[in-house]
C-alpha cells in the first residue's frame, strides 16, 4: 500500500519575459508570486465597429479581439524566512527588496539602455528609437499564458527590519493583453495570443449551452 500523498501541488502564477529578439525565457528575470492572489479581475473592453449607433449595417461588426485587462493583488512575505537566517542569507541581508526589484524592473528601461541612448544623443543622432523591453506574458494556469503589458504597479511595503529594509508588501498590477493588434502574427507574442483564443473557443465549446424552454420561450418572435 502506498502512503497518504498529501497535498496536491498547487501551481504558482508569475511573470515571464522573453528575449525581444531571440524569444528565449529570460530565467533570471522571471517572477514566480510567493502566494497565489485570491482574486483576478478581468476586463473586455469590445472593439465594435458600429459602437457609437450611428451606422446600423456595421452593428454586428466587429474590428479585433477586445482589449482585455487584469488586475490583481499580490503578497510578498519575508517573515518565515527570516526565522532561519542561516538558510536564507539574501533575505537576512536584503529583505524583499529583490522581488520588488524585479517587478519594478518590468518598467524601466535598462540603465544600459539609457547609457546607450544618451550616447547616441551626444554623437548628434537625430532620431532615438524608443528602447525594447522584453515580451512579458503572464502566466496563470496552462490554459492561461498570455502576452502582456504593464499597465499599472502599486506597492505598499508594510513592515521592516532593523536596517529599514521591507519585509512584507503588497503589490497591485494592471496588466493589458497584448494582442495581433498590438503584435501582428509573425511576433512570438501574436502567436501566444491566437493559442489563448484558441484555448478559449475550446472551452466554450465545452460549455453546457441551453434550450428556449429554460428561458420560458417556444421560439424567437
Amino acid at each position: 500500500m502506498t502512503g497518504f500523498p498529501g497535498s496536491p501541488r498547487i501551481l504558482k502564477a508569475g511573470i515571464v519575459p522573453l528575449d525581444p529578439v531571440t524569444s528565449a525565457v529570460l530565467t533570471s528575470r522571471m517572477i514566480v508570486l510567493q502566494y497565489n492572489p485570491d482574486t483576478l479581475s478581468r476586463t473586455l473592453q469590445i472593439q465594435a465597429v458600429g459602437a457609437d449607433g450611428r451606422d446600423f449595417s456595421e452593428a454586428l461588426r466587429l474590428k479585433g479581439p477586445p482589449v482585455e485587462t487584469f488586475k490583481l493583488d499580490a503578497e510578498i512575505d519575508a517573515t518565515d524566512q527570516l526565522e532561519k537566517p542561516g538558510e536564507n542569507a539574501a533575505t537576512t541581508e536584503s529583505g524583499i527588496f529583490p522581488q520588488l526589484a524585479l517587478l519594478e524592473t518590468l518598467v524601466y528601461p535598462t540603465s544600459g539602455q539609457l547609457f546607450a541612448n544618451d550616447a547616441r544623443q551626444g554623437g548628434g543622432e537625430l532620431e532615438i528609437v524608443p528602447m525594447e523591453a522584453p515580451l512579458t506574458l503572464f502566466v496563470w494556469s496552462r490554459a492561461r499564458v498570455v502576452p502582456v503589458r504593464v499597465t499599472e504597479l502599486s506597492i505598499t511595503e508594510e513592515a521592516f527590519d532593523t536596517a529599514l529594509n521591507p519585509i512584507r508588501a503588497k503589490v497591485s498590477l494592471g496588466l493589458r493583453v497584448l494582442s495581433v493588434d498590438d503584435l501582428g502574427f509573425a511576433n512570438k507574442g501574436g502567436g501566444l495570443f491566437m493559442s489563448y483564443l484558441q484555448r478559449k473557443e475550446q472551452l466554450a465549446a465545452r460549455g453546457p449551452g441551453g434550450t428556449l424552454g429554460q428561458l420560458g420561450l417556444t421560439g424567437i418572435p
